[in-house]
């Protein structure tokens, strides 16, 4: 059992009753950063509706494949090899998630690493909300240096012990969640919740054989979560906002937020090959925002809001990518004085 180190946020005593029934505080060390590497090491904390702890569970997973950052997580191929495949220990692993809101350390990262790995288990995590606690100590005001686990858990004096150990990184979020929590509902703050998705359509590139060089030392490619494609400039103008019961025409500009049943790339590859202008960030020249929780407090949805930009969910983007309306052909592509204008025109907006 943990210990109790809240000392500025005791459990009040009326809980908010829209609050979810229980979490599982989720750890996982992988092989990289990227949307195709795999998990080594997995943790989970069961926690109450008031954050107390039930149980605890930990496990390694033979990547099959370079186990990448050994100096990070410390788990050899050697130590890796014995290990179970990721589709052994997915019931496990499922029966501790099932109806609990995962929490994580930057959790996107998390969710879509084990969504991934059981979209390849051909199964799906039994999960349907995720609660990051970077957005939550945002949402609190917590006076923290930066957003690392670190800075967290030395707000809440919670000593790590092994860093970048599944079980041990675990064991520091749920003892600096549970006052976190105790805070967020002393003060009545709404639970920055956001739905999970599972991946029903996904590609993976080769993997690196065990041992083989791939951009760093044993394999390792030191890449963001994900990392920003060079596509082909779009041929098209910018024809404006897209209208309800309209097609989409060549040349929009499409922005996506939060997770999707396809993975994203895929969705801005076809949208790429239907004229659209794929755009990273949502400024007053997007003519859509695709996503699948429109009521998520993320910065993209948020601009939507302010801009009027029109927002459907990604099953209607699919039925609209199928009819896109080609450009006029009287139409050209600005200069290129315009062209960058109007890039620079896009904000910022993950």
């Amino acid at each position: 059992m943990l210990e109790d180190r809240t000392t500025t946020a005791s459990s009040p005593t009326e809980w908010p009753a829209a609050y979810p029934q229980g979490y599982a505080v989720v750890d996982v060390e992988t092989t990289g950063l990227a949307r195709d590497d795999r998990i080594v090491s997995a943790a989970v904390y069961r926690l109450d509706a008031r954050g107390e702890v039930e149980d605890h569970w930990y496990t390694l997973v033979n990547p099959e494949r370079d186990p990448g950052p050994v100096w990070i997580h410390g788990l050899t191929s050697e130590v890796l090899e014995g290990a179970p495949l990721f589709r052994e220990v997915a019931e496990e692993f499922a029966a501790r998630l099932a109806g609990r809101v995962l929490v994580a350390h930057n959790a996107v990262f998390d969710w879509q690493m084990i969504a991934r790995e059981y979209a390849r288990a051909e199964r799906e995590a039994p999960v349907k909300q995720r609660l990051c606690t970077i957005a939550l100590s945002k949402e609190l005001g917590l006076p923290l240096p930066n957003h690392k686990l670190e800075s967290l858990a030395a707000h809440f004096g919670v000593v790590q012990r092994r860093a970048h150990h599944a079980l041990d990184d675990a064991r520091v979020l749920a003892e600096a969640f549970r006052p976190s929590l105790r805070a967020a509902a002393a003060g009545g703050v709404r639970l920055p919740l956001n739905e999970c998705r599972p991946l029903t359509e996904w590609q993976d590139r080769p993997a690196p054989r065990i041992g083989q060089q791939a951009g760093g030392p044993g394999g390792y490619r030191p890449n963001s979560w994900r990392p920003s494609r060079r596509r082909p400039a779009c041929p098209y103008p910018n024809p404006g906002r897209f209208e309800e019961g309209k097609r989409l025409r060549q040349g929009m500009r499409v922005a996506f937020s939060g997770d999707t049943s396809v993975e994203r790339e895929l969705l801005e590859d076809r949208a790429t090959e239907a004229g659209l202008h794929v755009a990273t960030s949502l400024s007053r020249l997007t003519s859509l925002l695709v996503t699948n929780d429109p009521d998520a407090g993320t910065s993209k949805v948020v601009k939507a809001r302010q801009f009027g930009t029109p927002i459907v969910d990604e099953a209607a983007f699919g039925q609209l990518l199928r009819d896109v309306e080609p450009a006029a052909g009287d139409e050209r592509p600005p200069a290129g004085g315009a062209r960058s204008a109007a890039r620079g025109a896009e904000a910022v907006g993950e």
